[in-house]
């Protein structure tokens, strides 16, 4: 069986590896141009293929039969062909998203519920469907139109906010479609993106409090459900934890923050061996773009001029994905670089005794007053860190804490 992405212009795609833990079938990326749809269409060597932008609706044409949700949704992901050639049209995209509303626990029946985006849009069209048939209240923002972002102030009853557009997604990251001020009553976010793993806005909602769910879960729910027809066989929903934790553990970072000497590097070199990931020291990436060592930079530059360049190094690792990235120890006193940080990573504090803490190569620790330094940075790791991790004990110890959260669901 032959199986295959189409689109236009692919870049990477998890879909193959996703596939590939779902059935015994082949999965490739099949790049195809506008003017060759419709033969490829009619005569490609496939058996099943998944559809992607911009050809969701392009293809509906060329089926012989759609079912019941693709024709509600006006939008095709997924292609079958018959025994006798023609070919079916499903969206499995619904699946996938009510699959996400599932798990995020939300109760969306009853009340109000915002879909940012195009109303044209499959992805805002899929949203609205599943959303509906739970018994909410939907309202679709656009640009333009009666709903729209210059009047948001009359949905602040909003309880729960899904975000169909592509603000937020990597490489453009650090931006939202809206803030999340004025809305008292909500509850939680769906964002549709998964790169970043934590979009700005999916950050503002776990600041609050609220629920705040990426669109990683969705991508493989719907490829479980694609793959079910494909196979012509039922794949229990069962598989989608286990094949999503493996992709999010491939795909995000975990960050080591904490007090110069607390054990980050030597850590983040276990971690890497333990987990196949690379590690990063963003000291090394500092250094490497200021064009000096560190103490180098403090005596021409000052602490001011460091962290400047620490930041420029942070806005750059924490895009960068599956990695273990050990940070300086006062990257916390920079604000911005918190969102930096958690936009791809789980943050972990690593802390040690000041007693333990070594001063060797390291100006501040060498110029001021531990106790104090860590007195004051204590409240700011605490608030970039989503664990802390007691380093006290041996090294071993520390990463075995590491790996058992990170390879659990947290």
């Amino acid at each position: 069986m032959r199986c295959e992405l189409l689109g236009e212009k692919l870049g990477h795609s998890y879909s193959p590896q996703i596939h590939a833990l779902l059935g015994d079938y082949s999965y490739d990326l099949m790049e195809v141009a506008p003017e060759k749809l419709g033969e490829f269409l009619k005569n490609g060597d496939f058996s099943g293929l998944n559809v992607t932008i911009p050809y969701k609706k392009a293809v509906i044409p060329y089926c012989a039969e759609l079912t019941p949700i693709a024709r509600r949704l006006g939008a095709v992901n997924t292609l079958v062909r018959r025994k006798d050639g023609r070919l079916l049209g499903h969206n499995t995209d619904y699946f996938g998203f009510s699959s996400m509303v599932r798990r995020s626990g939300l109760d969306v029946a009853g009340k109000k519920c915002l879909v940012l985006g195009s109303g044209g849009a499959s992805a805002t069209a899929q949203a609205q469907a599943v959303l509906e048939e739970l018994g909410a209240r939907v309202v679709v923002i656009s640009r333009s139109g009666t709903d729209n972002y210059g009047n948001l102030d009359r949905h602040s009853d909003a309880a729960v906010i899904v975000n169909a557009t592509p603000v937020g997604m990597y490489p453009k990251t650090g931006v939202a479609p809206l803030s999340l001020d004025g809305f008292p009553a909500l509850e939680g976010v769906l964002d549709l993106i998964y790169n970043p793993a934590r979009t700005r806005l999916l950050q503002e909602a776990e600041d609050r409090g609220l629920a705040a769910v990426n669109g990683l879960w969705m991508l493989v729910a719907q490829a479980k459900e694609s793959a079910q027809w494909f196979l012509g066989q039922e794949i229990s929903d069962k598989t989608i934890g286990p094949i999503y934790g493996k992709l999010r553990r491939q795909m995000e970072n975990i960050v080591l923050i904490g007090m110069p000497g607390a054990g980050k590097s030597t850590l983040a070199a276990m971690l890497a061996d333990r987990t196949g990931l690379e590690a990063v020291d963003a000291d090394e990436l500092v250094e490497k773009m200021a064009g000096m060592p560190i103490p180098g930079i403090f005596e021409k530059e000052g602490e001011a001029g460091f962290r400047a360049w620490e930041t420029k190094a942070l806005e750059i690792l924490g895009k960068e994905r599956g990695k273990i990235l050990a940070t300086g120890g006062g990257c916390v006193t920079r604000p911005e670089n918190r969102a930096l940080l958690r936009q791809n990573g789980t943050v972990f504090w690593v802390r040690r005794d000041v007693s333990s803490l070594p001063k060797e190569g390291r100006p501040l620790s060498l110029a001021g007053d531990l106790a104090e330094m860590e007195r004051v940075r204590r409240p700011l790791y605490h608030a970039f860190a989503d664990f802390t991790i007691d380093n006290n004990g041996s090294l071993e110890d520390a990463a075995a804490q590491i790996l058992r959260i990170w390879e659990g669901e947290h």
